[in-house]
């Protein structure tokens, strides 16, 4: 299994994980309103009430990003090579490893630290349509770029 596919499986992982919880999030919150009961403090009643509404809202807004994610990751064709960078392509820098994908951070596969960018991150937009010898600024640190698989 290439380098490639590893870093793939592990953000898909990720997203699978973070789906997980969130998922778990949305459970626990919508048990919690349906058990929640009118007591004689009603303020008190209403402000819980409140409080589990935000936190559903909030979840959902996870869920849609998580949503996304895999929507991207569906885009990612593993198997191919181009000579600029590109959604899929892993990129080495006299500095760092970058796997164009999905914002899931630091990945490690063998030893070696990747980090998984999305194409709308500042480094990943600098990044996308680079070749092998640019040269680009990012966070005030000069980086060239050594190879693109």
């Amino acid at each position: 299994m290439n380098i490639k596919h590893q870093l793939f499986i592990q953000c898909e992982a990720f997203v699978n994980k973070r789906l997980q919880t969130v998922e778990e999030i949305i459970s626990s919150n919508q048990n919690a309103l349906q058990s929640e009961t009118k007591s004689s403090a009603g303020d008190k009643h209403e402000t819980g009430r409140a409080m589990l509404q935000l936190e559903m809202e909030k979840a959902g807004q996870q869920l849609s990003g998580i949503i996304k994610m895999r929507e991207i990751l569906s885009k990612i064709n593993i198997g191919k090579i181009s000579e600029t960078a590109h959604l899929g392509s892993v990129v080495k820098t006299n500095k760092a490893f970058f796997f164009i994908s999905i914002s899931a951070g630091q990945l490690i596969i063998k030893g070696k630290t990747y980090f998984a960018i999305s194409v709308s991150s500042p480094i990943g937009s600098m990044l996308l349509g680079k070749k092998v010898g640019d040269i680009f600024i990012f966070n005030k640190v000069e980086q060239k770029i050594k190879e693109i698989f």
